[in-house]
């Protein structure tokens, strides 16, 4: 089951709109993306909470009203926030949802942990936009899902990843639905959603999904992401490859010109302001990762590999797997074999998870422990100039610790 473009509204399919649309974006590169794009115009709406953990959140009501009623969602996609998956099934949605990691044009690449290889999902490499605004999307979606919001699911979740889901909300309105979804994604994972919510409101979502990546979009909302820690299907994080940040660029302004027309030129100016921060940015990141040159260094999680990709820098390995899940006492010997044997010289942490293993690992070495990292924004602050900071803050935190003399 694919989101990459989804009409629910039939009423949006007119060609203009009264006024500037309404947009939900997931996580805050995302947001920072659409945020210069929409520029004066309007500002977008981010779900994820500052500091929030991607791939493990849960929506508020007053969230997931926001969403059903959006002109216009953007986000990632399942393989890195299926708690929004969910969400968008879950909620009578309003408006049109884009997939990022379904564009066209994009790199991507597996998991390092499992296939090492890069591949396109079918999309062109060559960062060629034909944008006639309806990228292949089928619209027709049809919603059965009565305001379940996917809240307060006591999910024994196998799903992305394996998060543990238990989040403490002050949401006395959990409309705890049972969504029972049989997940099947090509991915090779298994979602196998076990749901025991005292508040199930008697609302049974029994979605059966089977998403084989063939983008022809069907968007009855029966999603299948089933993510079990296998870590070999596209990691998620491509964000971190900023020929896919200008690519999308240039996506969220056909959107939001397809339902504003009138606008369309402000959007295009926006976005191609958009592209120079990013090629200011990404100079600016090669330069301050040159005298790091091929050092090894090992990272908290499978998040990076875009990032090396792009510029360079040698991982020689994570503590954690691409869902940064507490590792076990397996992969830490592991990962200190690799220390000892790789010549690794930091060892990095990162926002949203204690730094007792990186200081567990470095402990009794030359292993200096390097900054927290920040691969997707959560602690920084939320705005347009997000992105390009974003770039520029991994390479400055990677630098200081490599260089430290």
């Amino acid at each position: 089951m694919r989101y990459s473009v989804t009409l629910l509204c039939t009423a949006l399919a007119s060609p203009a709109m009264a006024e500037v649309p309404g947009v939900m974006t997931g996580t805050p590169v995302v947001h920072s993306l659409v945020s210069k794009v929409m520029g004066d115009l309007g500002t977008p709406d981010v779900l994820l909470d500052r500091g929030g953990d991607p791939h493990a959140f849960q929506l508020r009501p007053t969230q997931a009203r926001a969403l059903a009623s959006a002109d216009l969602v953007f986000w990632i996609g399942p393989e890195l926030t299926p708690w929004m998956a969910r969400a968008i099934d879950g909620t009578e949605a309003q408006g049109r949802v884009v997939t990022l990691l379904e564009a066209e044009g994009l790199f991507l690449k597996d998991y390092a942990e499992g296939h090492s290889h890069a591949h396109d999902h079918g999309h062109d490499h060559g960062h060629s936009h034909d944008d006639d605004h309806d990228h292949g999307h089928d619209h027709g979606h049809s919603h059965d899902d009565d305001h379940d919001h996917g809240h307060d699911h006591e999910h024994s979740h196998d799903d992305d990843h394996g998060h543990d889901h238990g989040h403490s909300h002050d949401d006395d309105h959990d409309h705890g639905h049972d969504h029972g979804h049989s997940h099947d994604d090509d991915h090779g994972h298994d979602h196998g959603h076990s749901h025991d919510d005292d508040h199930d409101h008697g609302h049974d979502h029994g979605h059966s999904h089977d998403d084989d990546h063939d983008h022809g979009h069907d968007h009855g909302h029966s999603h299948d992401h089933g993510h079990d820690h296998s870590h070999d299907g596209t990691d998620p994080h491509a964000w971190l490859y900023p020929d896919n940040a200008r690519a999308w660029l240039d996506l969220i302004a056909a959107e939001l010109s397809e339902l504003d027309p009138a606008n369309a030129a402000t959007y295009a100016a926006n976005a191609a302001a958009g592209r120079a921060a990013i090629d200011a940015a990404e100079a600016r990141t090669r330069e301050i990762l040159a005298p790091v040159g091929d050092a090894p260094i090992m990272v908290f999680h499978d998040a990076y590999g875009y990032f090396a990709e792009a510029f360079g820098v040698t991982i020689a390995g994570t503590i954690t797997l691409g869902d940064a899940a507490a590792p076990g006492a397996a992969r830490l010997t592991e990962m200190q074999r690799i220390l000892a044997e790789d010549g690794v010289v930091c060892v990095f942490p990162e926002v949203n998870h204690a730094p007792v293993y990186a200081e567990m690992l470095v402990e009794g070495t030359e292993v200096r422990l390097g900054g927290l990292l920040d691969p997707a924004g959560v602690a920084m602050e939320p705005g347009a100039a997000l992105y390009p900071d974003l770039l520029t803050g991994l390479a400055q935190t990677i630098a200081d610790c490599v260089t430290e003399s």
